[in-house]
């Protein structure tokens, strides 16, 4: 196969930065793992094919950017020694690591359905699409259907997922919908249900399963974010006394339920 021919891919690395200077990413989060792991400076280096003093010259460089130190060194001892991360050190490595992960995320999500230099156009035509619903899909439309004065589209956002929505003729017609078409589906935090009850009997056509990957309380409302197949996340805003009763917690799957007429539909 030529080359040209192989589907464009979206890639990029995550660094934490201090000013200009590069602090934490890439070997530099390799080293600090390793150390976590042997406990020595020069096994880490050895670990990820750095040399000592390479090993030595990017930790001087991330404690000296760093508020606090990320790796000490003692001699001797009753513990015999050693390189080790601080706690300041773990935390930095655990943010890195969620950071990291929701970047990749965010990556994979981008790349969904990109095929050439046209879609990644109309790509960052949506993202700069500037809107208060905090939820954004972009898809691919495979069904529009009239009736007298309102009708329904249905919008493919890949992973199994669907979206219905319901919007007048007018807007129908306006907007140029059509099968085959590319749409984006806004949806406001507030106007998403939530159950951990999947089967749930509810008029709401849409319903979207995921995990709760975030839950965020406020002052009277919580913020809650679910991990939806294909690594796209939905977010909910409900109360926090409703969040209690519903039981809800880190991990657990739950089942998003959006109104058909709740969901705004945007074209490029």
């Amino acid at each position: 196969m030529n080359e040209a021919d192989l589907p464009l891919r979206i890639d990029g690395q995550l660094w934490f930065n201090r000013g200009e200077k590069g602090y934490l990413g890439g070997k530099r989060i390799d080293l600090l793992e390793q150390i976590e792991a042997t406990g020595s400076i020069s096994r880490a280096a050895k670990a990820i094919k750095l040399s000592y003093k390479a090993a030595w010259d990017a930790v001087d460089a991330m404690n000296n950017l760093s508020e606090r130190p990320l790796v000490i060194c003692s001699a001797g001892g009753a513990q015999g020694g050693g390189t080790r991360l601080t706690d300041f050190g773990r935390e930095m490595l655990h943010v890195w690591r969620r950071m990291q992960a929701e970047y990749e995320r965010f990556l994979a999500q981008v790349a969904e359905g990109i095929e050439g230099f046209d879609d990644i156009d109309r790509l960052l035509r949506a993202i700069a699409m500037k809107t208060s619903a905090r939820n954004q899909f972009r898809g691919r439309i495979t069904a529009v259907d009239k009736g007298a004065v309102n009708g329904s589209l249905r919008l493919d956002i890949g992973a199994g997922l669907c979206i219905s929505a319901t919007l007048t003729n007018d807007s129908i017609d306006e907007l140029q919908l059509a099968p085959s078409n590319t749409a984006m589906a806004l949806i406001k935090a507030s106007f998403v249900l939530l159950s951990p009850d999947p089967d749930v009997k509810i008029s709401a056509r849409n319903r979207l399963t995921g995990t709760i990957s975030a839950l965020m309380p406020g002052a009277v409302n919580c913020e809650v974010k679910l991990l939806l197949p294909g690594n796209r996340t939905l977010s909910a805003v409900i109360t926090n006394e409703s969040a209690e009763e519903l039981g809800l917690a880190l991990g657990q799957p739950c089942t998003a339920l959006i109104k058909a007429s709740h969901v705004i539909i945007a074209v490029d």
